[in-house]
């Protein structure tokens, strides 16, 4: 059995798909689940990770789990070594964290992955660049006028397909020789804003006009919805990248053996969402 938190999510979903579909036994663990959300023969359990003692039956018989906490979960008082002892004390040999790339450049904190560290658990860290998928918050204006607001429009980051991610966290969930393993997942080359709007319009085949914004701009947006050092945070990275985080990572072709998908093909297959 193999325990998959945030199973509702980006790359929850995917990796519990991917997981069913190799006929593995799974247990899907999110706040709000239910059985539309899921493959057919896959568990399912409520369970927030702030309280971990509700995950013990979900970790009921489970030999690995793929360990994906909210962005609230250290605010809302979690506290990852209790998680990890439940899981261990249930029998879990295994544990898969996806933490960031952000925590490899210095941006994010590392207290996540040193807890794993420390559990005493088999453990893997998945550290992934921005997802693709991020630009789906310009769904709106692609949709109304086939425009795309954003700063930053030629700094270029290699963001990576969410499926890519579950897909990595499949293998190093179900195979051998990832233990103590540290994978830094991007995808195949850089891309700008800019250049990301084109592949949308591509995909639309239908020009999508670019519009760039200032970073006070972009920070009104984004204080709609994250907390303002969030927001700074988050646009520091986008307007002044590290070199490091610019850096396209091998790490998904050595553990899939085959190259990441490109944007442009994320774009074509979720085009629906900007139509």
């Amino acid at each position: 059995m193999i325990v998959v938190t945030g199973a509702t999510g980006n790359v929850g979903r995917p990796l519990v798909a991917a997981l069913a579909a190799a006929g593995e036994q799974v247990t899907a663990v999110s706040r709000g689940i239910s059985a539309a959300d899921l493959p057919a023969g896959v568990r399912r359990h409520r369970a927030d990770l702030t309280d971990p003692r509700g995950l013990k039956p979900a970790l009921d018989g489970a030999r690995a789990l793929f360990l994906l906490t909210a962005g609230d979960f250290a605010a809302s008082g979690g506290d990852l070594d209790e998680v990890l002892d439940v899981a261990r004390a249930a029998g879990v040999d295994r544990v898969v964290l996806l933490s960031s790339q952000g925590v490899g450049t210095g941006r994010h904190p590392a207290g996540h992955e040193d807890a794993v560290a420390r559990s005493g658990l088999e453990w893997t860290v998945l550290r992934p660049a921005g997802f693709h998928s991020n630009t789906l918050h310009w769904a709106g204006t692609v949709h109304a006028e086939r425009m795309v607001a954003a700063p930053f429009g030629d700094v270029a980051l290699p963001t990576i397909d969410p499926l890519d991610i579950a897909e990595v966290a499949a293998a190093t969930l179900r195979e051998q020789g990832h233990a103590g393993r540290t994978y830094t997942l991007t995808g195949p080359a850089a891309i700008s804003p800019r250049q990301q709007a084109a592949a949308i319009g591509d995909a639309l085949g239908e020009p999508v006009r670019f519009v760039e914004q200032s970073r006070a701009e972009a920070k009104a947006q984004l204080t709609v919805f994250m907390p303002e050092p969030v927001a700074e945070h988050t646009l520091d990275i986008l307007g002044d990248p590290t070199p490091a985080e610019q850096q396209v990572s091998p790490d998904v072709l050595d553990v899939l053996g085959r190259s990441p998908r490109p944007f442009a093909e994320w774009a074509a297959h979720n085009v629906a969402a900007f139509r």
